[in-house]
């Protein structure tokens, strides 16, 4: 069962980066305008049969795949204040056979769990006024424990961790041009408080972008840091045989390509990969999606 412990867990942090937006387009510390909004349907997934240790090692799983098909918006209730949504509408979480190295015989036959996952709904506000020279925001990010914590034979599938995450976060950012293209730079850090003996997180990260082909393409790169407290309850003492560990770390980066296909519409792709974790998937996440920009 040693094993199990850390076959799933290790996709946590990846779930929790599975929407990557352009600061460009929504997100940073740029609130929607009134009236304003942004949508965004996308389809993330990691496949791996490799995960980080909780020494940053590097071990081999079963191969576990998690599929998430999401949707977030922003919209602004007035020019400082919006209103946030991220929610897994569909999660699906499989394990392959587990096969004996010697005989190749099937130890443990593969499972696989489909439910709703769980839920972001927050609130973003503009600390400083509409075109200001360095914008800054806070926001308050509250996760709702909707998804299944619990499938499969052993009960060691799931889509969502059964706790409830507020977290509170600061942007800033500013804009400029690279030659004649438009660019932008943004950094945020933010504290997540969670419940039900998971352990607090410190977070932090920066982005850089710009707009090419007449802004009708932005490139986008993205640093995210999750540092933990390590303050949880350990696995001895909780049930963390699935996709939602305790005490987690990690250090990654994501570059995005978002096209406007119309002024409003635009299809994106991006691409993570963690170059330092502890229980963690060892494998790269993917990213694509539609979205509707009405700024």
């Amino acid at each position: 069962m040693k094993l199990n412990q850390y076959i799933q867990p290790a996709t946590l942090v990846l779930a929790l980066m599975l929407t990557v937006t352009s600061t460009a387009l929504a997100g940073g510390p740029w609130p929607q305008p009134k009236g304003g909004y942004y949508l965004k349907l996308s389809e993330w997934w990691v496949v791996f049969d490799e995960h980080f240790t909780d020494s940053g090692e590097t071990d081999p799983n079963v191969t576990t795949g998690i599929y998430n098909t999401f949707l977030y918006g922003e919209y602004g209730v007035t020019d400082r204040a919006t209103v946030l949504f991220n929610g897994a509408l569909f999660s699906r979480n499989v394990m392959n056979n587990l096969r004996s190295s010697t005989t190749n015989e099937v130890i443990a036959k593969g499972e696989g769990l489909n439910s709703i996952g769980d839920i972001d709904v927050g609130l973003k506000y503009g600390l400083t006024k509409p075109g200001a020279a360095l914008p800054v925001s806070a926001s308050i990010i509250l996760g709702l424990p909707t998804g299944a914590t619990a499938g499969g034979e052993l009960g060691n599938l799931q889509t969502g961790d059964g706790e409830f995450n507020q977290m509170i976060q600061i942007d800033a950012g500013q804009g400029f041009k690279v030659g004649k293209s438009p660019a932008y730079a943004s950094a945020y850090t933010g504290f997540n408080n969670r419940t039900n003996g998971f352990s607090e997180e410190f977070r932090y990260g920066a982005e850089v972008g710009i707009g090419l082909v007449d802004q009708k393409l932005w490139l986008n790169t993205k640093l995210n840091v999750i540092e933990s407290l390590k303050n949880g309850d350990t696995a001895a003492t909780t049930n963390s045989t699935n996709i939602f560990a305790n005490n987690t770390e990690f250090k990654s980066v994501a570059f995005e390509a978002n096209y406007f296909v119309t002024k409003n519409v635009g299809i994106s792709a991006s691409y993570a990969t963690v170059f330092y974790g502890e229980i963690i998937a060892a494998a790269p996440s993917y990213n694509v999606g539609v979205f509707v920009n009405m700024r």
